[in-house]
This record gives C-alpha cells, sequence and structure tokens, in this order.
C-alpha cells in the first residue's frame, strides 16, 4: 500500500511538472491573486454605499448585485491572466513532453511584456489601492460626522449615559473595513516594492536579484488571497453562530 501510495505521489508530482499544466497552474494562481484583490475593493466599495449612500444601498447591496459582482469579477480575472500562461519555457524535454516551467528571457527585456506588467500593476494592485483608501477615508469621515450628531441629540435626552448600540455597530464597522483593507495593502506592500526596484534595475541594467524578497513577497502576496475572506467570515454573527453549531453538532450523541 505504501508503495501505491508514494507511486501515485510521485506520478501527481510528475505531471504537475509538464510545462503546460504548471503554466495553467501559474495562471489560477495568477488569477486567484487578481480576483481576491477586487473582490476586497467591491466589499469596500459596498459597505461604502451601505453607509454612506443609502437611496443606492437598496440597488446595489443586494444579493443579486453581489452574485453579479462576483461572477463578473471571476471571468475579468481568468481573462486578465491569460497571457501569463505564455510566460513560461520548458526547461528541457525528454521524449518531446516539455517538463518545468522556466521564465522566458524575452519577459524581462520584451517591451510587450513590460507593458503588461505595467499595466497589470496598475489593475492590480495600485488602483485597487487607491480605490480602497478613497473608500475608506469618506466612509470614515460620514461615520465620524454621524456620530457626532447623533452624541448631540443624545445629549438632549435622558440616555446619554447608557451605550448606543448604534455606536457600537458603526465601530464594528470601521474596525472591519481597516482590518480587511490594511492586511491587503500591507500584504501586498513587499511584492509591489520588489516589483518596482525589480523593474527599474532592468532597464537601468543595474538589477540585483533577492531571492529572499522575491519569495517573501510572493509569500506573502498568496497569504491576501485568504486573510479577507476569514476577516470577513469570522467577524460575521451568522457565521460565528453557524461554527458553533458545527463544533457542538457531534457532541449531541454523548
Amino acid at each position: 500500500g505504501r508503495i501505491n501510495n508514494d507511486g501515485n505521489r510521485k506520478t501527481a508530482i510528475e505531471f504537475n511538472n509538464i510545462t503546460p499544466v504548471c503554466s495553467i497552474v501559474m495562471v489560477l494562481i495568477f488569477a486567484a491573486t487578481v480576483s481576491s484583490v477586487w473582490l476586497t475593493v467591491a466589499f469596500t466599495f459596498d459597505r461604502f454605499v451601505a453607509i454612506c449612500c443609502q437611496k443606492l444601498k437598496a440597488t446595489f447591496c443586494s444579493e443579486k448585485t453581489a452574485s453579479f459582482v462576483v461572477a463578473t469579477v471571476g471571468v475579468l480575472s481568468c481573462l486578465e491572466s491569460i497571457p501569463m500562461y505564455f510566460k513560461f519555457q520548458p526547461r528541457l524535454k525528454i521524449k518531446n513532453v516539455p517538463w518545468f516551467c522556466d521564465i522566458k528571457q524575452s519577459y524581462y527585456n520584451s517591451r510587450g511584456w513590460a507593458t503588461f506588467e505595467l499595466l497589470h500593476r496598475a489593475l492590480t494592485p495600485l488602483i485597487p489601492f487607491v480605490i480602497i483608501l478613497t473608500c475608506n477615508a469618506l466612509t470614515v469621515r460620514h461615520i465620524l460626522t454621524a456620530n457626532k450628531v447623533r452624541r448631540k441629540l443624545r445629549s438632549h435626552g435622558t440616555c446619554e449615559q447608557h451605550s448606543d448600540p448604534e455606536m457600537r455597530k458603526r465601530r464594528k464597522s470601521i474596525i472591519l473595513l481597516f482590518s480587511i483593507s490594511g492586511s491587503l495593502i500591507l500584504l501586498w506592500m513587499t511584492y509591489v516594492v520588489y516589483f518596482i526596484y525589480q523593474r527599474v534595475g532592468f532597464m537601468s541594467h543595474s538589477f540585483m536579484p533577492s531571492n529572499l524578497a522575491a519569495t517573501l513577497g510572493y509569500m506573502l502576496q498568496l497569504l491576501s488571497s485568504c486573510t479577507n475572506s476569514c476577516i470577513y467570515a469570522v467577524t460575521q454573527t451568522k457565521f460565528r453562530e453557524e461554527l458553533k453549531n458545527m463544533v457542538r453538532y457531534p457532541l449531541r450523541f454523548f
């Protein structure tokens, strides 16, 4: 049994190392990171509309709109990632089968690839950074202004000493916004800085590669693809209740 398992594992590893297969895997990873960033943008904009634009809330903050946005982001992310398939070339061929994925030399010195990378980095994550920061700034300003008005109104009432559930809800909204957008920006920052350094170095022929910086930036970039979903899910009351029910369910049989 162990021999069969080792053989199956070896076959899977070998299959993943075939050039077309590992190229497709890289495209899917690329698409996942792009969609993660733009879904964060969509979430941030959704919160902005829900909090600051009450007239548009009924139109945009709906399940139908959310499904459409998620599907659109997924499709566009896949389309944007297709050129990455042609970024790689086989390291060697064995019996006419191409193996492994090495980056083509043209990727480093081609104007076409340089243009694609600059456009891609503008779309992911520079423009999303600007949108997220702008929406968050407007949302926080709206919440702080509303809180001031609410305090003044409550100061004339009889319950000014009691906690205000509405203000607690708004504080949670601010924390959630900054947790998601802040984690995205921080986790992408290493990758973006290294990319800029890399491209400037290629143009000036003075690039000194750093495997540690490249690997760390890539790792943090991939980590950002899952952290935002986890943060958002854990902060939802309904999700926490369902999680508690799932944990408690097996205990019913004892």
